[in-house]
């Protein structure tokens, strides 16, 4: 792997990052073409850089998994790239942290009858919390990612807002960042398009610059979440019943870990109308299916609040506020309001349709563009438009 010797030269963008010229910025390397090209731009525009990759599972069993984050290819690829550039690089084994605290509840959240996202559950868990605190360990000023979001400084503080390219905006998976942690992270790829990154990745010759993305959850080998969750809980996927809505028993299931809202395939259900799951019920162990009328929600009821907006989340202040959300990250923010009635609820302007418990509601501003990543909360329960 050849040093480059001259990174000064290379025509890339120089990175603001607020901080003073030489500071040390320890930056999160996934191995990923994102996350490399960060490292590239923090060392091209006079910082400091430092790399850290976390070894999230296990080395043998990952190295053969494609189009996957944090796997063992990966591992090499990150020091390959800190090879290029010249820069320190540590490898971290997280695999015990990792499995706790995303794994076991990504298990746990299945079986409650819930559809979890586990990768807001990293960010908010592992890469967010302790791998900032080993950034500032290692004398970091600041810690720098890949992700396509953008920090900016307001009135107020740091505020977080949507990438400039909306198709690889992540603001969706990192609304439970805090204040305090918004503070000490940067974001250099946030006004970048993917392709403007590739270009860069290139120029600076790095070995990652036609990787694929990643397409999969890092431990759910080819989106097999239920065999995920019956090696984690054997013995959890009991068969139970698939209802109606109307109370009919339609037919047998091989266990409601098989089935998440929403979902139209794979019933094994003919009824001559198109049926999808509208809840589910692990206590009773049912699928309770249903027309896609039954799926649209108007009131979402939400749990353990993260607020990056102006001011508190006081009950009185914020009722009635209007707000705009997003129930999936494939979905643009649409028009709802915040308010209190027996804990946190959001009323849709509009029903939504196949929103699941264990889910993440972003908030955004209200206004046009709905820039600005105001927090947002854990979907508990909702509440269908005929309700």
């Amino acid at each position: 792997m050849t040093l480059i010797s001259d990174i000064a030269r290379l025509d890339a963008p120089v990175i603001d990052l607020g901080l003073p010229a030489g500071a040390r910025v320890v930056v999160a390397m996934s191995g990923g073409v994102d996350s490399s090209v960060t490292a590239a731009l923090v060392k091209h525009s006079g910082f400091d850089a430092v790399g850290v990759t976390l070894q999230l599972y296990d080395h043998g069993a990952a190295i053969q998994r494609k189009g996957a984050c944090c796997a063992g290819q990966d591992i090499q690829d990150a020091r390959n790239v800190a090879a290029r550039l010249g820069i320190p690089h540590y490898v971290l084994d997280y695999e015990d942290r990792f499995s706790q605290s995303v794994m076991e509840d990504f298990a746990d959240t299945y079986l409650a009858g819930a559809t979890p996202v586990p990768c807001i559950r990293c960010n908010e868990r592992v890469k967010f919390r302790d791998l900032m605190d080993v950034a500032r360990d290692l004398g970091g000023a600041a810690m720098a990612t890949g992700h396509y979001i953008r920090r900016v400084r307001g009135p107020n503080g740091a505020e977080l807002r949507r990438a400039k390219d909306a198709g690889r905006d992540q603001s969706y998976f990192l609304f439970s960042t805090t204040r305090q942690q918004l503070e000490f992270l940067r974001f250099p790829l946030g006004d970048l398009p993917k392709d403007e990154v590739r270009r860069i990745a290139g120029q600076f010759g790095l070995v990652v610059a036609d990787k694929p993305d990643s397409q999969d959850i890092c431990f759910v080998p080819e989106g097999k979440y239920a065999s995920v969750v019956e090696r984690l809980r054997p013995g959890s996927a009991e068969p139970g019943e698939i209802v109606h809505v109307d109370g009919t028993i339609v037919v047998t299931h091989p266990g409601v870990i098989h089935y998440t809202v929403g979902q139209r395939r794979g019933l094994g259900v003919a009824t001559g109308e198109p049926l999808f799951v509208v809840r589910l019920d692990p206590d009773r162990r049912r699928v309770v299916v249903g027309p896609r009328d039954a799926l649209f929600v108007r009131r979402i009821r939400l749990k353990d609040l993260s607020w990056l907006g102006d001011g508190g989340l006081d009950e009185a202040a914020c009722a009635g506020t209007p707000i705009a959300v997003r129930v999936r990250s494939t979905r643009p923010p649409k028009a709802a309001r915040f308010a209190f009635d027996a804990g946190p609820v959001v009323d849709l302007a509009a029903p939504e349709e196949g929103v699941a418990p264990g889910q993440a509601c972003v908030f955004y501003s209200p206004e046009p563009g709905h820039d600005r990543v105001l927090g947002g909360g854990w979907i508990a329960a909702t509440e269908t438009a005929s309700a």
